[in-house]
């Protein structure tokens, strides 16, 4: 039987113990080991799914865990390339949590650490892992939708009433695109396999430093995208791929199971709508057992940093297209 991988998480987030913690936990060969925290009723909701936990009153002690094969960034986005280089420098192979960085610049380091240590290293950018997007991807590759002409891509939510959530803070990376323009971008990029031209349009209403609300459009080899992206509108995400012999639409692109179903439409010139579902998966789950093949030497990790940085390029090209991010 295959040693299971032992995980480490670095920080008691919200989001590390209601979705990565037990998605590691759950996933086949892998184990909750670890958790960096000081606070012993942070720890408590992970030990309950993953007894045994180990629990490190610092960053730096899970580092040095000699039991640790494999650690989790979820921190503020701020943090996440110097705890990430940190991780690969003491042996460890990381999955940092998105976004990467605040620019593609900084995500150098990063790369820089992955290609010294040989370990692996990636972005927890999960939609890839669903199979949905793999099928997408297949239907474009195969011209389900003729000539693609056109994009468009919405993902909103409204955290207006919470604002001490991070989300809402410029000092630590806060903002609509660097929390989800990076899925409304990125899946543009993976399912098509084209990179932008040139943003034609950037529109972002701002809030103490953070965008709230980016109306996006961008020229792409052949077609035209475009996205909204808020922190300040009614919950909603869609994504549709039109060409002009047939369209694709993803009911529930990017939170799949959670939001939604997971539901892929697509028709073409004869009118009849063909759909497909795939009920309960967790793609957070998906995500690191992929990973954990990419350790193995199994398989490759469908997302790379460069693919991250390529995200991050986008997200660089419509801020600068809407006069760059105002001083703070």
């Amino acid at each position: 039987m295959t040693k299971a991988i032992r995980w480490g998480v670095l920080g008691a987030s919200n989001f590390a113990r209601n979705s990565m913690a037990p998605a590691i936990h759950a996933a086949s060969g892998h184990s909750l080991a670890a958790l960096a925290t000081r606070s012993p009723e942070k720890a408590a909701p992970f030990a309950a799914f993953a007894p045994g936990l180990t629990v490190h009153d610092s960053y730096e002690a899970l580092l040095a865990d000699p039991e640790i094969d494999a650690v989790y960034v979820p921190l503020p986005h701020t943090m996440h390339v110097p705890w990430g280089v940190k991780a690969l420098e003491a042996g460890k192979h990381v999955l940092v949590e998105k976004p990467l960085a605040m620019t593609e610049a900084d995500i150098a380091p990063l790369i820089a650490a992955r290609d010294a240590t040989g370990l692996q290293a990636a972005e927890a950018y999960m939609i890839v892992h669903h199979p949905q997007w793999a099928f997408v991807r297949q239907l474009l590759a195969e011209g389900a939708v003729g000539t693609l002409r056109h994009v468009e891509g919405v993902f909103t939510y409204d955290n207006s009433g919470d604002p001490g959530n991070i989300r809402n803070a410029a000092a630590t990376g806060g903002g609509a695109l660097p929390d989800i323009g990076v899925y409304t971008y990125g899946c543009t990029r993976w399912a098509t396999g084209a990179e932008p031209e040139a943003i034609t349009h950037a529109d972002i209403e701002w809030e103490e430093g953070c965008d709230v609300l980016a109306r996006v459009s961008a020229r792409f080899p052949g077609f035209t995208a475009h996205w909204v992206n808020s922190m300040r509108l009614l919950p909603e995400q869609f994504m549709l791929f039109h060409g002009d012999a047939g369209l694709i639409r993803l009911l529930t692109p990017f939170n799949a199971a959670k939001f939604g179903e997971a539901v892929v439409e697509w028709r073409g010139r004869d009118g009849i709508t063909h759909r497909r579902s795939w009920p309960g998966l967790n793609q957070y789950v998906t995500q690191v057992e992929a990973f954990g093949a990419a350790i193995r030497g199994e398989a490759a990790f469908p997302w790379t940093l460069e693919d991250a940085a390529g995200t991050q390029r986008v997200i660089d090209m419509a801020y600068a297209a809407a006069g760059g991010r105002p001083k703070t």
